[in-house]
């Protein structure tokens, strides 16, 4: 596919008017990787450039090759396994056929990279101030103390609160938006003229998600370096980038400024990425969930079978679950006499009720303690206080063996939750074998009834984990949880990982499901566009307490709680032309949970603001919170 530039913009020229060369420009890149004696292309004659003080955002879904290409420019690839062609100049430089001395020191100096997880990318034995520091001396070539000095200032550049303190501290004492900034200062130590962000924020919650990116741009607009920014959500897209180029299975599809893209997309593919965006607000008013529309990428136009699903709730039946005060607690530390220093107060005075066929989601930041509940609820914990009902049984003291014919989980990382080495039909009989419920042919049977239920061909069920996609892997441990014919499902960040487009039909299968067989839902999540599309009711978590809980439309109509209002808030606009409409998100991180061992926790008051809709009575350190 042959590119061509746009038309030069006030941001690649000088102040004479003189044309600037990019700080990237990329002309016919070839990317292949060898599998066995094959070599197979997954890049093919890619062609942009990226000027100084712009962003330009590599956009589609996993295994288009757009993380390739990135790993391609910083040539980060595994060597004899792939082979790189074309040409990648960083100003003017050519890059392709520089010795791997000579990329070392461009590495990090020139250009630099943020990558997804920020904490398999930190040394979990350095502490985060050496990290950053160890740049800075390499590349700089400061002294010890002439190096710490300028990381502190890196770390106060990025705003990590109380640098002089935290510098010794360890990646994980950091909570993920905090390692994601230490990853940002560690890739701006040396000034980079272009840096390279993928996927950045795709694990981050809402909040820290919309610091993040304000904080790139803020330093972008500072120094005026080039930023390559490679993500799947289109939401992201719209708040950050000049330009925008597709990628779909390899090739490059579609280039051009981000307001032309969203408002005019040329291709089928773009069209449907744009279409299966969750637009915060588009059911307003539906007291049920909603489906997501489901695009073919060759047509650009929705499935006309996807439907509404009907109001699936027995709300006149015994309640499914009902959890009433729950206390979760850790020790932190150790005193003198050996007894706890501190607490980690993770769930505080926790009540939830769900009815047969609803949804329950539970929302908040990281630390907040949705997961935790979620792992009460399924009995993979046990809490300090408070009680748990099942269908109107106190489960108190029953085996985890009985617990599970209730209730099963489904985790955010299915690949970490299959046994790499069974098939994927021995890990669904598994819990059948357990519970001794049916054998051989008998089975079989039930195995593939599961894996149809769940969209699968029954004959998948020979083959392993790591053959299969991750949307694939989650409905097989979709499946695997519906063995025991369960009456709740918890799903914990079950989507959140997932592309827009395989996002969208696990979400649909679970309401397929929920419909099929009045399964309860507790969904934990912190995407809101997806909670509000598959919830009935909505509970919001902050610090261990839920600070606000109701129907998902008074919830998302009427948020009462300064808390609930912030996430709303935080969520991207998939509009480049609201860029700059949406309120900033004042960069506040979440406070720690840990309490001194003799912490006793205040008595919360709540309002009734409509019927069923409560809100905690804000404390002081909400003062600063408006509805402005």
């Amino acid at each position: 596919m042959t590119y061509t530039s746009e038309t030069p913009t006030p941001k690649n020229r000088s102040a004479s008017g003189s044309p600037q060369s990019p700080v990237l420009a990329v002309e016919g890149l070839n990317v292949s990787l060898r599998r066995g004696a094959t070599w197979n292309a997954v890049v093919r004659d890619m062609n942009f450039r990226i000027d100084a003080g712009e962003t330009l955002a590599i956009v589609g879904e996993s295994g288009s090759g757009k993380s390739v290409t990135s790993l391609s420019i910083m040539q980060l690839l595994p060597q004899g396994i792939s082979r790189v062609e074309g040409s990648i100049k960083l100003s003017g430089r050519e890059l392709l056929g520089l010795s791997a001395a000579d990329m070392v020191r461009i590495r990090g100096s020139e250009m630099a990279m943020i990558f997804q997880e920020p904490m398999t990318s930190l040394n979990p034995v350095l502490s985060i101030g050496e990290q950053i520091a160890e740049s800075i001396r390499f590349h700089r070539e400061l002294n010890r103390a002439a190096a710490k000095a300028e990381a502190l200032k890196l770390m106060d550049r990025v705003r990590i609160p109380d640098a002089r303190r935290r510098y010794d501290d360890y990646p994980y004492q950091f909570s993920g938006g905090m390692r994601q900034r230490v990853m940002i200062a560690i890739a701006l130590a040396c000034k980079p003229r272009l840096l390279i962000a993928d996927e950045p924020t795709t694990a981050l919650d809402v909040t820290i998600q919309a610091q993040v990116l304000a904080l790139i741009k803020e330093l972008q607009d500072e120094s005026g370096m080039g930023v390559l920014f490679v993500t799947h959500d289109m939401g992201v897209v719209a708040e950050i980038a000049d330009r925008t180029l597709v990628m779909y299975r390899g090739d490059q599809i579609e280039t051009g400024a981000t307001e032309d893209i969203f408002a005019r997309p040329a291709q089928p593919y773009t069209r449907a990425l744009l279409s299966a965006v969750p637009a915060l607000g588009s059911i307003q008013g539906s007291p049920l969930p909603q489906p997501f529309a489901i695009y073919d990428s060759t047509t650009g136009e929705a499935d006309a079978t996807v439907r509404d699903f009907p109001d699936t709730r027995q709300l006149d039946a015994p309640l499914l679950l009902d959890a009433r005060n729950l206390v979760a607690r850790f020790n932190v530390g150790k005193s003198l006499l050996r007894r706890a220093a501190a607490r980690v107060h993770a769930v505080e005075n926790v009540s939830l009720q769900l009815a047969r066929g609803e949804t329950l989601a539970i929302v908040g930041e990281s630390g907040c303690g949705k997961s935790t509940t979620g792992r009460l609820i399924a009995g993979l914990q046990k809490p300090v206080a408070g009680r748990i009902a099942l269908n109107g049984e106190n489960i108190a003291g029953r085996s985890q063996r009985y617990i599970s014919r209730h209730v099963q989980m489904v985790f955010q990382d299915p690949f970490a939750s299959l046994n790499p080495r069974l098939t994927v039909g021995k890990a669904v009989a598994e819990p059948i074998q357990v519970h001794g419920l049916a054998g051989g042919r008998e089975q079989e049977e039930i195995v593939a009834n599961l894996l149809r239920r769940v969209g699968l061909s029954p004959d998948v069920a020979r083959r392993y984990p790591h053959e299969f996609s991750g949307g694939q892997r989650q409905r097989i441990c979709i499946a695997r949880a519906l063995a025991l014919k369960p009456g709740m499902i918890v799903a914990d960040e079950a989507v959140s990982a997932l592309d827009v487009s395989v996002k969208a039909q696990v979400v649909n299968l679970l309401l397929e499901l929920q419909e099929e067989l009045k399964l309860g839902l507790v969904f934990i999540s912190h995407d809101m566009a997806v909670v509000e599309r598959i919830s009935h009711r909505v509970a919001v978590m902050y610090l261990g307490e839920v600070v606000e809980t109701g129907s998902r439309a008074d919830v998302f109509g009427n948020p009462g709680h300064p808390y609930t209002r912030r996430l709303l808030d935080a969520v991207p606009i998939p509009d480049p032309a609201r860029r700059y409409s949406r309120r900033a998100t004042a960069a506040r991180e979440l406070a720690s949970p840990i309490r001194p061992r003799d912490y006793v926790p205040p008595v919360r008051e709540y309002k009734e603001i409509n019927p069923g809709h409560f809100v905690q009575v804000p404390g002081p350190e909400w003062a600063d919170e408006s509805r402005g």
